[in-house]
């Protein structure tokens, strides 16, 4: 379960920026999970429940969590496509079927929320 390291590398991350800002609590945690990024959502929700708690800092942390539409790009005519679901059978420009997926494989801290 890598999503367990993803998360201690974001309470390190967020220690970090509590300290460089004085900040004695951290309430709201904001990141982007790319649909791309491999990551199991509910595996990282929990790994974040079970170690912010064991932090005085984080305890009462609320981890949000934002998936952002998918995006394709058309190998023959490069239109790019965004989508909240299933990969488009055709690009509706040229109707070429070679759809070649675009970012969305990253992990990012968006906002954070401290006292």
């Amino acid at each position: 379960m890598h999503e367990l390291s993803l998360v201690q590398g974001l309470l390190s991350q967020l220690r970090t920026l509590a300290q460089q800002h004085s900040a004695i609590s951290i309430n709201r945690v904001r990141v982007e999970v790319g649909p791309f990024a491999g990551i199991v959502i509910d595996s990282f929700q929990f790994a974040f429940d079970i170690l912010a708690k064991e932090s005085e800092l984080m305890k009462n942390a609320e981890l949000e969590i934002i998936i952002p539409p998918t995006q394709y790009k058309c190998f023959q005519c490069k239109n790019v496509l965004i989508s909240d679901h299933d990969m488009p059978e055709s690009c509706p420009q040229c109707e070429s079927t070679v759809l070649v997926p675009e970012g969305g494989d990253g992990l990012i801290l968006l906002q954070v929320e401290m006292e």
